[in-house]
């Protein structure tokens, strides 16, 4: 009986001098969304180095930093599934805007990806820039992404290898179908980026040359891709008036080649547009009823951001910017693209058609400085000015300014953001750079998307309108697209996951960005965690750079 007191003594003895779990970083008392959608819950989290070492109730334990989370929610980190922040991070690697809303992956490639390039693409690459100028020193995608970490960026970076780049690659901007040794090309440099860790292959099939592509094509290249279970991402060939035929065409790609598809942006252009909501979701529907694995994503707007080359016919633009300015500039061809420019078709996507008007198009993009003082007028007023048609102003612009000029376009109702937001297979993109206001970013305007998509989501959606719940909409930020993309350890609140996190207050997340006046940062996020590193304190950045690649699943090196 002495014996056992005895070493019942000892064990008290020795939990008594035991000391408390201690965490790099502990978060206490938090409003824990874990990223699957299921209730929240007030809780802890514990991360050591890069990892979520422990969640829940962690009562004693201790933190060499330690944050009381006391009515803020602690969730995923954001993951931006359509980004451009491709030179904005070369340019400042903060990524400000983006981790404001807290985003910690920012995933490219819609259409264009910064890899694979030959030596005639790099030349054009440079002589293409505008505000941001950069040496190109990488040849692969995979360059490029390691290229922005070792120079630092805050967040983490994906991209989809895209089928714009690849046809460039082998057929320059030729308006024809590859032969079958160019074809076999492609596909190799698709294997390539897969192997690499491209997340699957990206199309933006409205703009010239991706419009040359066949659907044959479009199936040969994901085909590749599927083999390394990536995914097939577009930018479908109509969001108006063919919206559902195109739609139809990336339902046939999907089953052909065996590959799970994303519709980049889902949208319908144009008021004439605006009632097909139902047809659209009957037809995704269908298709995953089926078997087969379709997705969506949207930005939080009621207007689109692309170029002035969204309203001429493709053809004009066969061979590149240079040669579709030349055209410009021929008398003959300027009066068949004004003729075509005026009249209604759906043999190719027309923006300036989709919109009620001029007046509904705004300037924001310039690369010649001597034209950056109509920054954020309409077409309508440039056009008043120069007492010219807005088709003809459009041309001009294109031929004076170097550039296919950066332009905003008024498509969509704000019925059917509201529909969209609650699809259960929708996820979130800004389709826009992350950039910060000062510098050389002061040169431009932007979509103001850039700064407030993810945070006008939470506060506009979620809080005031009560569109969806908030642990449906954090879902849909997180888990679902880091599901979708097959990304391993991230997207969700789980021991041995990535420590992305995102801690922000429910009642103040805001977004303060407007068409008028876009570059405002978003409020309410307090603090952003990168691979277990303090990215926004307080809400303001620290100037850590812990972003690394994050590689698809195709990935053949080691993680």
């Amino acid at each position: 009986m002495k014996t056992i007191l005895s070493l019942l003594a000892g064990i008290i003895f020795f939990s008594a001098c035991s000391s408390p779990q201690t965490y790099d970083v502990l978060i206490k008392n938090g409003q824990i969304m874990d990223g699957s959608g299921s209730s929240s819950y007030i809780g802890d989290v514990g991360i050591n180095a890069d990892t979520i070492a422990a969640i829940g109730d962690l009562k004693g334990a201790k933190g060499v930093l330690e944050i009381d989370a006391t009515g803020l929610v602690v969730a995923p980190g954001f993951i931006n599934m359509l980004s451009w922040a491709v030179e904005s991070l070369i340019e400042d690697g903060r990524s400000i805007s983006g981790i404001k809303q807290g985003v910690t992956l920012e995933v490219f490639g819609e259409g264009n990806s910064m890899g694979p390039l030959n030596e005639t693409m790099k030349e054009e690459e440079l002589k293409a820039q505008g505000d941001i100028k950069f040496p190109i020193s990488w040849t692969t995608l995979s360059e490029y992404l390691d290229f922005l970490v070792e120079k630092g960026v805050s967040t983490n970076v994906a991209s989809f290898i895209g089928a714009t780049t690849v046809r460039i690659h082998e057929l320059d901007y030729q308006d024809r179908a590859p032969n079958q040794e160019e074809l076999e090309a492609m596909k190799k440099l698709v294997r390539q980026a897969m192997e690499e860790g491209a997340m699957g292959v990206g199309s933006s099939l409205i703009y010239a040359p991706a419009f040359y592509a066949s659907t044959e094509e479009l199936i040969e290249l994901c085909k590749v891709a599927s083999e390394y279970d990536g995914m097939y991402i577009s930018h479908m060939r109509s969001e108006g008036g063919r919206l559902l035929e195109s739609l139809d065409e990336l339902i046939q790609i999907a089953d052909e080649a065996d590959i799970r598809a994303e519709v980049y942006h889902l949208k319908m252009s144009g008021q004439d547009n605006w009632n097909k909501f139902d047809a659209v979701v009957a037809k995704i529907d269908s298709a995953r009823a089926a078997g087969l694995e379709i997705t969506t994503d949207m930005y939080n707007y009621v207007a689109g951001a692309t170029g002035l080359d969204a309203s001429m016919p493709p053809w004009v633009q066969e061979g590149g910017y240079d040669k579709w300015a030349e055209r410009l500039q021929d008398p003959a061809i300027r009066k068949r693209v004004l003729k075509e420019m005026t009249t209604p078709t759906n043999e190719w996507e027309s923006l300036m058609q989709a919109v009620e008007g001029p007046d509904k198009i705004i300037l924001v993009g310039f690369k010649n400085d001597s034209l950056k003082y109509l920054t954020g007028k309409t077409l309508a007023e440039v056009a008043a000015m120069r007492n010219l048609s807005p088709e003809e102003t459009a041309m001009d612009l294109v031929v004076q300014d170097g550039s296919r000029v950066g332009t905003i376009y008024f498509l969509m109702s704000e019925e059917n953001v509201k529909k969209q937001i609650a699809l259960p297979y929708m996820s979130f993109g800004s389709d826009a750079g992350s950039y910060s206001i000062e510098g050389i970013f002061l040169k431009s305007s932007y979509h103001p998307r850039a700064f407030g998509n993810f945070s006008r989501l939470l506060g506009k959606y979620v809080r005031e309108e009560q569109v969806i719940p908030l642990e449906e909409a954090i879902h849909k930020l997180t888990t679902l697209p880091a599901n979708n993309l097959k990304i391993k350890k991230r997207g969700a609140l789980k021991e041995g996951f990535f420590a992305d996190l995102a801690i922000f207050d429910p009642n103040e997340i805001q977004d303060h960005a407007t068409f008028e006046e876009p570059m405002q940062y978003a409020t309410g996020m307090v603090h952003v965690f990168v691979n277990g590193n303090h990215v926004l304190k307080d809400g303001e950045h620290t100037g850590a750079f812990p972003g690394q690649v994050v590689k698809g699943p195709g990935y053949q090196g080691n993680n």
